[in-house]
């Protein structure tokens, strides 16, 4: 795991790309990484997340409580706790409101027909989590049952939650729910789909599985490096 400065500066540099791709707009948005088994680093409530400097994250525990930092703590960190609790080989969770994805989350439209290959290698299926009021145990409650199984969701009438086992990644895969989004709204627009059959869905599960197996055993191998390096 890369020490704590490295990370602020990658949620401060994430931050300006979100909002700079239109994916968060005015103080939309939450980001947040794992430090250690006890602590997140998180991005700030009321603020615009394109116009962050370092010093205005906030560290709390696993319990939403502010341990260090100037400003306060978003209300939807619940969120993101709940996420690394029920995931823990998670380290970065990036919510945002990416227009097109979340038109389809305001229309009630899953993203989980399996239209484009690539996406079914990376996310397999996006769906789509009934509406919560953001900051209650309500969105956490809607959340709960997809957590498991899925590294991207839709929030009915909100936008886009995706974690990954660092940040770079979770940014991608918001980047895929959205590219995905615009490509399946063509379709519609188009009014026809061409959905891969159901033998092609599971030969690209199963390539799926072995490259997230190979991530896993790549990721342990270099933080047992990283321990006899330190």
């Amino acid at each position: 795991m890369t020490n704590q400065q490295q990370q602020r500066e990658a949620i401060v540099q994430y931050g300006k790309v979100l909002y700079e791709r239109g994916f968060i707009a005015a103080a939309d948005g939450n980001i947040s990484v794992r430090l250690d088994e006890h602590r997140l680093l998180v991005t700030p409530t009321c603020l615009c997340k394109g116009m962050m400097s370092e010093d205005d994250l906030v560290i709390v525990d696993l319990n939403g409580r502010k341990l260090d930092g100037r400003r306060e703590v978003s209300s939807e960190v619940a969120m993101h706790l709940l996420i690394y609790r029920m995931r823990p080989d998670i380290s970065a969770v990036v919510h945002a409101h990416p227009p097109t994805a979340t038109g389809f989350a305001a229309a009630g439209i899953a993203l989980d027909k399996p239209l484009i290959s690539e996406v079914v290698l990376t996310l397999g299926a996006v769906p789509l989590a009934p509406y919560g009021c953001p900051g209650t145990p309500e969105l956490s409650n809607s959340l709960r049952p997809l957590i498991p199984n899925h590294d991207a969701i839709l929030m009915a009438n909100h936008g886009v939650v995706t974690y990954a086992d660092d940040l770079t990644r979770a940014f991608m895969h918001m980047e895929t729910v959205e590219h995905f989004a615009k490509i399946t709204l063509v379709t519609r627009t188009l009014g026809q789909q061409q959905i891969l059959g159901a033998d092609e869905v599971a030969k690209l599960d199963k390539i799926r599985q072995q490259l997230e197996t190979s991530r896993k055993e790549a990721n342990q191998l270099r933080a047992k490096l990283e321990v006899v390096g330190s």
